[in-house]
């Protein structure tokens, strides 16, 4: 349809881009789900037998074939429990490949309702167990099947408000929040549709492992986005040192930036004089003065303020300009005629925007950081060492330089791009016109767009502004999450943060900007903190913001690790807080947790990659490339660093911040002892580290362990293979 273009009537076209979207969307959701599609079944006293799948069928007599997992009638599915059966005998659950059926696992709920040949028929092993047991394929799954009771609470809570997960590792909250979207967006569809819904993750590396989950669930338009790409048109990926990072997230920066602006807008406290040849004008303070506190009482951001101030300091200069070749009292054209005359003159123009310049947030935040005068001003409230510490010329721009980039932008405002292409000689008047016109022309296409929706009773469907848009341009087809992505002021319907502990106070400005319902979904756990400047309680971040208005949930099942393993982690999160506790695990591996000498360290990764599935050595960011380089000398496939490659790979090396929200069949810690002290959390980070295995945990070291890893056992030679 679309390959047809832009043809035949304005009504033409809003009919092939409805249908062409419609049955766009619903191939790709029926192509997503297609691993998977049937999971399970209920066999119902009422109801009889209903099968649960990704999406709901129909034949085509409308009869029901499948019920998706998000419809109020299957949720017993998964909160359905032996005391309360919530009518249902048995719960089925189907393992497929492909579209055959590979194996069957039974629930029995109600055992005096199941007749004898639905006894014959019972198969055993528990599906989740059987699910965790699996190997990684570094990329997260869905749970769909095998979501648990409370996990199932979390998902179905209701959209409005800030809702938050705190949850221990393991306990499957990320999977769960991804589960919560493809929710959301089943029973919100018209209103999560037109606005979005945006998922933020930690780093690039975290979202490429999450990326599959929701299209496996029939949702393909949901953006996934780090801080650090929040800004359109520019991806951050270098991170800054822990220090720079805490003073650049810390919430008095918005008080820098602000200042930073303010600074921009100051004026000399002398004349200034300005030759045009024939005669000299002349500047004087309180001229500038006067043009400045109209610009500001203005109350527009300052780029959009310059055109106040610009047109009040062109007024006074061509009145003076008039006395000066004696003409005395002029009326309103002839002093309009005298302010293009004098704008189009260099020195009056570099004395504008020398007093008031257009500004960029990278041209405002450059110009900052290069200063040390700047600083002085705009950082007044900071110690001297912490504006050591923001002082630096040019360079790369890093993660926690977008949440202060994006509040330059709020504060400067856009700047017209017609203003800065235009010649010299074009008045304001002039562009206020053209704009006029083009403000005019969009509004009859906008009211034809209304019209059309109406007649053909698809107002609710689609959004007037959107159909506009597409009768405007005939340009290629942008989805939500496309065109939310490239707008900065875009408000989305609903927003989930996942690793919500370590955003900073100026990351949470960002974020609540385009979030303006405070919709939102925020998943985290205090005790895996490891930014200097992430959260201490969930109250510090959101009272600011929604003070009073947001509830919590908890989880408390780790499906993740095993008992031995998170024994090892409770006693290094005790040693954080002994107030937290740790997640109870569901199962025992019979894996013995164990410690050897670093220089093992080539022949240990052998072994364990030897064992199959997915081997991490989580290492110290400061001996990442080293020890990297060890490895991979010894173990051919080794990927260091994060990225798709690292999570493709049989082994990897990374380090804790990479590793953050991942999960590994066999984890390594490298110098424990080392990742404890390279921040002032660091802690928290080897809590990660240690909880990141499914299966088998391993640390090597040089350092003497520290007593929180009493009960790591020693791994001799001779056990090599054997653990």
């Amino acid at each position: 349809m679309l390959a047809t273009g832009a043809v035949g009537t304005m009504q033409n076209r809003s009919e092939r881009d409805t249908f062409a979207d419609m049955y766009a969307n619903r191939l790709a959701r029926l192509w997503a789900v297609e691993r998977g599609l049937v999971f399970g079944r209920l066999d119902h006293l009422e109801e009889g037998r209903l099968y649960i799948g990704k999406l709901g069928l129909t034949d085509d007599e409308q009869e029901r074939l499948l019920i998706d997992w998000r419809a109020p009638v299957a949720q017993p599915f998964y909160r359905a429990t032996a005391t309360a059966p919530m009518g249902v005998t048995r719960r089925r659950h189907l393992q497929t490949r492909g579209r055959s059926v590979v194996g069957v696992d039974d629930d029995l709920l109600d055992l005096d309702a199941m007749s004898d040949a639905d006894l014959a028929t019972l198969n055993g092993e528990a599906a989740l167990l059987a699910a965790l047991g699996e190997k990684r394929t570094g990329r997260m799954r869905d749970i769909v099947a095998t979501i648990q009771a409370e996990q199932d609470r979390v998902i179905r809570g209701d959209l409005n408000g800030v809702l938050v997960v705190q949850g221990g590792p393991g306990t499957g909250k990320t999977v769960v929040a991804l589960h919560r979207a493809a929710y959301l967006l089943y029973t919100h569809r018209e209103r999560l549709e037109r606005r979005g819904v945006l998922i933020l993750g930690p780093n690039l590396t975290f979202l490429r492992y999450i990326e599959q989950v929701l299209p496996s669930l029939g949702e393909t338009d949901v953006l996934l986005s780090t801080v650090g790409e929040l800004y359109p048109g520019l991806t951050a990926t270098r991170r800054d040192r822990p220090e720079v990072a805490a003073v650049k997230g810390d919430a008095r920066m918005a008080e820098v930036i602000a200042r930073a602006v303010r600074d921009r807008q100051r004026v000399p406290r002398k004349a200034v004089q300005l030759p045009l040849g024939r005669y000299t004008l002349t500047i004087e303070p309180g001229m500038l003065d006067a043009a400045r506190n109209k610009a500001i009482r203005s109350r527009r951001p300052h780029n959009a303020a310059r055109a106040v101030f610009v047109r009040s300091l062109l007024n006074a200069l061509a009145r003076q300009s008039a006395k000066k070749i004696g003409r005395g009292l002029i009326d309103d054209d002839e002093l309009a005629d005298l302010r293009e005359d004098l704008r189009t003159e260099p020195v009056v123009r570099n004395a504008l925007n020398r007093f008031w310049p257009y500004l960029t947030p990278q041209r405002l935040l450059l110009g900052l950081y290069g200063s040390a005068e700047r600083l002085g001003y705009a950082a007044a409230m900071l110690t001297p060492r912490e504006r050591d510490l923001l002082r630096r010329e040019g360079g790369e721009w890093t993660e926690s330089d977008v949440p202060l980039l994006d509040e330059a932008a709020e504060l400067l405002g856009e700047i017209d791009e017609k203003v800065l292409r235009a010649s010299a000689a074009q008045a304001e008047e002039e562009l206020a016109a053209a704009r006029a016109a083009e403000e005019h022309e969009r509004e009859a296409e906008l009211a034809y767009a209304r019209e059309v929706l109406e007649l053909t009773g698809l107002s609710d469907v689609m959004e007037a502004e959107r159909l506009a848009e597409r009768q405007r341009g005939g340009g290629p087809y942008l989805t939500t999450a496309e065109r939310a992505a490239a707008d900065r002021g875009w408000a989305y319907g609903h927003v989930i943060v996942d690793e919500a502990q370590e955003l900073s106070p100026m990351a949470w400005r960002t974020v609540m900007r385009r979030i303006p319902t405070r919709s939102m979904t925020i998943v985290g756990d205090i005790a895996q903190t490891g930014s200097s400047a992430g959260a201490r309680s969930w109250a510090e971040v959101l009272d600011p913001f929604v003070a009073g208005r947001w509830r919590q949930e908890h989880l408390t099942v780790n499906y993740r690790t095993p008992v031995e393993l998170m024994a090892v982690a409770a006693d290094v999160l005790a040693d954080i807080d002994p107030a937290l506790k740790a997640p109870t695990s569901v199962r025992e591996s019979g894996a013995v947790p164990w410690s050897a000498p670093l220089s093992r360290l080539p022949e240990l990764v052998k072994a364990e990659a030897g064992e199959g599935g997915k081997v991490v050595v989580v290492a110290p960011e400061a001996s990442l490339e080293r020890i990297g380089a060890e490895v991979a000398a010894e173990v051919p496939g080794t990927v260091v660093g994060g990225g798709a490659a690292a999570l493709d790979a049989p082994v990897t090396v990374m380090g804790v911040t990479d590793a953050k929200g991942l999960e590994f069949d066999s984890v390594i810690v490298a110098e424990p002892e080392l990742i404890a002290s390279q921040s002032p959390r660091g802690s928290s980070d080897l809590y990660v580290a240690l909880t990141r295995a499914t299966q088998r945990l391993g640390v090597v070291h040089e350092a003497p362990l520290d007593k929180a890893l009493r009960r790591l056992h020693p791994r001799g030679h001779e056990l090599t293979n054997g653990l």
